[in-house]
């Protein structure tokens, strides 16, 4: 575009060719706020300043313009629009400032367009505000670029910029949308201290610096979505009102992440090297996520200290009355050998689709979901309490005959876009993730998903008959060996029905006394003695006559001893004999079950 034309004295040029008495004509005719145009005008510090000081306010002594059209004009030298205001929309796309550009503390009131300028020196917008949109699409920074203490009314707009240098934008306030789509930053990217108060897009950006957001505050979300960070070591302490988003991004570097916001999205990112990320209040997403190094997801117990002030918090204003722990929602699609979780809520999340589960590290008070504990409307018992994978209430939401009752007694509802999975691909999570606790010596937790894993064996229809119905046996003696209760229950029903069978029908009626018979000899002879004792008899009369308590007695001896694998040595009959032997097999099963299950909840 050429230079745009100006009226004087008859005629038109350019304001940059006009001699000395036609330019100062034309400045004669321009007071504070008007409208200009000088379209793809050639500045010189010179020109310039001859230019704002015919448009200076004799109050403040600052320029004052209207509307300021300068797209496409070029800026030799230093160019000074300090404390300028534009009470227009002020249009710089496209122009081109071979030095430093110092708009430090300038207003503009309409739109800014700096739409593909380029800044071949350092550009200075610091303290200035912008109270309609301000758009740099697309615009270089060669050198430093300093937006500190800016304030952003409107939409600010910087896709596809590049910033070369450093680009300061500390204490910064952005009222609107802030859009850094597509941007590059070779320098340090500071945005120290600066408030976003509607979405902040940085979605795509390149970090080839330092990228700094300590104690920056975003009301309502961050989107750092395939953002890539070369060098960070660091990200935050920042808080956000509702959404943090990293789907997709890349730290190349060992970084601490240290974030404060409802949600946290961690999608497809991929950690090429160490990383700690400390969170608050998030709900979490490591779907696909990548984890080529060790990654320590931890939940911050306390509020972050401010790194200017270690004595002071990052203030979390808008998040106030939320539960400060951290939930983690899925780990779908995830190689879990490099992952650990530390104070993690993981009771709603989803582990299908993760690879070395084995391997997960669950340390500190990581929690499960766990089991309903109401009493079921069909059968005289009620749960156990356990801790259960997310998975498992889905699959027994999904095969109820009454999903809607399911639900009702604590079971937790699949989300709509869930996968059923059938009991073999759960008890699998159950057995991989019971070899990770095993590994931690977390031995009580690693019982519940032992419990869970023999679960859904039982449940799978896959698999034989014969073995579904052991494990149907198993889980009902003593609830997999886990349940010491059942099984001193079952023990007790047993040992109570043997004393009755031993009472009624397994003592005889008296205790048979031995006989001596022999033979008559005649003086001098050997005389053979034979003792005998009689076959037990039965005993006779009726029930309740045999309810004695000495035989009580002697039936307690016999079965308290067959509990411990002895024989009593009690005289028994037909009946009595078979049911020793029934006992003495059966009871001491039950007995070691039950301090099995007990040794499974006191091993650490």
């Amino acid at each position: 575009m050429g230079c745009r034309g100006i009226h004087v004295g008859g005629h038109t040029a350019c304001l940059a060719h006009l001699d000395e008495t036609d330019r100062t004509a034309y400045f004669t005719t321009l007071s504070p706020a008007t409208d200009i145009n000088h379209r793809g005008t050639r500045f010189t510090p010179e020109l310039l300043s001859q230019l704002l000081d015919a448009l200076s306010d004799s109050t403040t002594g600052k320029p004052h313009i209207g509307d300021a059209h300068f797209g496409e004009a070029s800026f030799s030298g230093v160019t000074r629009f300090g404390g300028a205001s534009f009470s227009g929309d002020a249009r710089f796309s496209g122009a081109s400032f071979s030095g430093d550009a110092l708009f430090i503390g300038a207003s503009f009131s309409g739109d800014a367009l700096f739409i593909g300028a380029s800044f071949s020196g350092s550009a200075q917008f610091d303290l200035a505000s912008f109270s309609d949109s301000a758009l740099f699409g697309g615009a270089s920074f060669s050198d430093s670029t300093l937006f500190v203490g800016a304030s952003f009314s409107g939409d600010a707009q910087f896709v596809g910029a590049s910033f070369s240098g450093d680009a300061l934008f500390i204490g910064a306030s952005f009222s609107g949308n802030a859009w850094f789509a597509e941007a590059s930053f070779s320098g340090s990217a500071q945005f120290v201290g600066a408030s976003f108060s509607g979405d902040a897009q940085f979605a795509k950006v390149s970090f080839s610096g330092d990228a700094q957001f300590i104690e920056a505050s975003f009301s309502v979300s961050a989107q750092f979505t395939e953002a890539r960070f070369e060098v960070a070591s660091h990200l935050g302490p920042l808080v956000c009102g509702e959404r943090v988003v990293l789907d997709g991004a890349v730290f190349q570097q060992p970084v601490t992440v240290e974030i404060a916001a409802p949600q946290v999205s961690c999608a497809r990112t991929r950690w090429a090297s160490t990383a700690t990320l400390q969170l608050r209040y998030a709900e979490l997403d490591l779907r696909d996520a990548v984890f080529e190094y060790p990654v320590l997801i931890a939940a911050r117990p306390t509020p972050f200290l401010l790194p200017s002030n270690p004595t002071d918090v990052l203030p979390e204003t808008g998040l106030s009355g939320l539960e400060p722990g951290v939930r983690l929602d899925t780990v779908g699609g995830v190689d879990a050998a490099h992952l650990a979780l530390h104070d993690i809520d993981l009771s709603g999340c989803r582990f299908a689709g993760a690879v070395h589960l084995d391997q997960l590290r669950v340390d500190g008070w990581c929690t499960f979901a766990i089991t309903p504990t109401t009493w079921s409307h069909r059968r005289p018992w009620r749960w156990s309490r356990r801790n259960t994978l997310t998975e498992e209430h889905h699959w027994r939401v999904r095969t109820a005959r009454h999903p809607d009752r399911a639900t009702a007694r604590g079971w937790s509802s699949p989300p709509p876009d869930t996968p059923a999975l059938k009991p073999a691909a759960v008890a699998a999570l159950y057995r991989q993730l019971r070899k990770s606790l095993e590994d931690g010596k977390n031995e009580p937790d690693a019982a519940d998903f032992y419990y869970g894993e023999c679960e859904m064996r039982r449940h799978d229809t896959t698999r034989p008959r014969g073995e579904r119905a052991l494990l149907g046996a198993y889980w009902a003696l003593s609830g997999y060996g886990l349940r010491a209760t059942r099984a001193l229950a079952w023990l007790g029903v047993s040992m109570a029905i043997t004393v009755a069978v031993m009472m009624l029908w397994g003592l005889p009626a008296d205790d048979p006394k031995p006989t001596l018979t022999g033979r008559q000899a005649a003086v001098g002879h050997k005389v053979v003695l034979t003792t005998d004792t009689p076959d037990p008899v039965n005993p006779t009369g009726s029930l309740l006559e045999r309810a004695s308590a000495e035989r009580l007695e002697k039936s307690l001896r016999v079965v308290i001893n067959s509990v411990v694998f002895r024989s009593s040595g009690q005289d028994l009959t037909t009946a009595g004999t078979y049911t020793e032997m029934t006992s003495r097999l059966a009871e001491p099963v039950l007995l070691g079950l039950a301090v099995l299950a007990i040794r499974s909840r006191v091993k650490r």
